[in-house]
């Protein structure tokens, strides 16, 4: 084995390791968020906003140690720093409120499932935009995203919800912000790296959902419970998960990362089993499995 190979062996495992770690930190993250809202009684409307704009501050903070005044030079650029300020709007915001309702009114590993729809839309998008049409394999994953869907939603029995329609229509709008959220930011991501446009998006998405929904006014009980949850999902859930992902895909490249980040979903509902003691029947398992699977097809496909 030669010297180049001996060290990429280490560093590829190094990689697994790590991108299989931030998938599970954000898995275990919904779960948390699940307690916070379900068993402390936060809502979406207080926890989200602080979430972001702490997340937001602590990530910028760590950017600017590393790199300095490049933070702010995505506002030098107009059309960058517009991007920015819509993928803060419109694109985190609305990813991590919707998300986080959707845990609300089910359990985590419902709502994170539910949101890895998101890549079917974007095929779907993609398609409409080129004029392209999709090929067998994403057409494929497509109908398996459905029917997990509608076997999620129903358990096989059409004339009825399994699920409540608060917590269907939350979920299936996380997808969309999920689809919205990964499309949007492209040229700035490229121009300017995930952690300062992240961080950004944080920071604009928490000051605007705090001046809308102005979680200052609302009574909350903080205790043990709530600050150990509300630190675990800032620091762990957000910043250790994002920065162990994100060095992980260094070394696995961004097609096994995407495959290893597919341990989210599977880590939300097993923490939700464990944790909080939410049953899944086997319905439910089988439109996890159709969904989940969906990002296996589209990682190996032809086309991202």
């Amino acid at each position: 084995m030669t010297e180049l190979e001996m060290t990429a062996v280490p560093n590829l495992k190094k990689g697994c390791i790590l991108t299989l770690f931030g998938g599970i930190l954000w898995g275990l993250s919904g779960t948390c968020g699940q307690y916070l809202m379900q068993s402390k009684g936060l809502t979406s409307d207080w926890l989200i906003p602080i979430r972001l704009l702490l997340a937001g501050m602590i990530l910028l903070t760590i950017c600017f140690i590393k790199d300095g005044k490049k933070v702010f030079q995505i506002f030098k650029n107009p059309k960058d720093g517009l991007d920015v300020l819509i993928f803060g709007m419109f694109g985190m915001s609305m990813c991590q409120y919707t998300y986080f309702t959707a845990i609300s009114q089910s359990n985590a590993g419902t709502a994170t499932v539910l949101q890895y729809i998101g890549p079917v839309l974007i095929v779907i998008y993609v398609s409409l935009k080129t004029g392209k049409r999709p090929d067998k394999i994403e057409v494929f994953a497509v109908g398996l995203a459905i029917v997990g869907t509608v076997l999620l939603a129903t358990h096989g029995k059409l004339n009825s919800l399994a699920i409540s329609n608060k917590a269907l229509f939350w979920g299936l709008c996380s997808a969309v912000a999920l689809a919205v959220y990964t499309v949007q930011p492209g040229a700035i991501l490229t121009k300017y790296g995930s952690m300062i446009v992240t961080g950004w998006g944080m920071l604009i998405g928490g000051i605007l959902l705090c001046l809308f929904f102005r979680p200052w006014t609302m009574a909350v009980t903080v205790d043990g419970g709530v600050i150990g949850g509300l630190t675990y999902i800032i620091l762990f859930g957000t910043i250790v998960a994002f920065v162990a992902y994100l060095e992980g895909v260094k070394w696995v490249g961004p097609k096994r990362g995407s495959l290893f980040a597919s341990v989210e979903p599977v880590s939300a509902t097993l923490f939700s089993a464990l944790l909080l003691k939410v049953g899944f029947g086997l319905m439910d398992l089988l439109g996890f499995a159709c969904i989940i699977s969906t990002i296996f097809l589209l990682t190996l496909g032809k086309r991202r």
